[in-house]
């Protein structure tokens, strides 16, 4: 008996450009079940899927036009104990609307370090410190910053698509380890499926970056 095709999602399957100047191309639907002993496709899948959920998480937490307490909690802070998201060592407020504080008391040790991390955030803020508190005065939202955050969203998308070609990558390796069980036209037609997956994964992470670039210039 068959096995029953496995649904592998597909992104810009409208908008995905082909290779060569334009030509089209035929798009590969390969069933995922059949091809499981060799490599699996609805794991290069998933591990596709997670490099576009982080950017949109990434998005939400970090670029956005009004800066909120939230969009500090993951700004990674380089410790004696390793690296740390800032809301693990510090407790992170809103002053008021134009005023974050983030209380180092518990990890006093911790306080220059999570002032570098906030400064190098790509988030354009320039904290102050009292003690063992933190003040981080909220930017005022002029086109320079709303510029300077779709900068920032342009480098978050491209370090997506490095998260995603090591993926591609990796899954290729993968395949080249059954080439000498597997027939050739087999082998070309699952790296086909890989690079169509990784395509298509590329023109969501765009139209992503494309929607957040309007939402800040407005």
């Amino acid at each position: 008996m068959a096995s029953p095709a496995v649904p592998i999602r597909y992104f810009a399957t409208k908008k995905a450009k082909a290779k060569g100047k334009g030509q089209f191309q035929t798009r590969v639907n390969l069933n995922a079940a059949l091809v499981e002993d060799i490599i699996s496709l609805e794991e290069v899948d998933e591990e596709m899927k997670s490099v576009i959920e982080a950017l949109k998480d990434n998005f939400n937490k970090t670029v956005n036009i009004r800066t909120s307490p939230g969009s500090l909690d993951h700004i990674t802070v380089v410790t004696a104990d390793g690296k740390l998201a800032l809301n693990q060592i510090g407790q992170i407020s809103m002053k008021s609307p134009q005023l974050i504080l983030v209380n180092m008391a518990s990890f006093p040790e911790c306080t220059a370090a999570a002032i570098k991390a906030i400064r190098e955030s790509g988030m354009n803020l320039n904290p102050e410190v009292e003690g063992t508190l933190i003040r981080v005065p909220i930017p005022k939202v002029t086109r320079e910053h709303r510029e300077m955050l779709v900068k920032l969203a342009k480098q978050n998308t491209n370090k997506a698509k490095d998260s995603l070609r090591k993926v591609r990558s990796n899954a290729m390796n993968k395949l080249k380890k059954s080439k000498d069980k597997v027939s050739e036209d087999t082998i070309r037609l699952i790296e086909k499926q890989i690079s169509q997956m990784a395509d298509d994964t590329v023109a969501e992470l765009d139209r992503h970056l494309a929607a957040k670039t309007k939402e800040l210039l407005g």
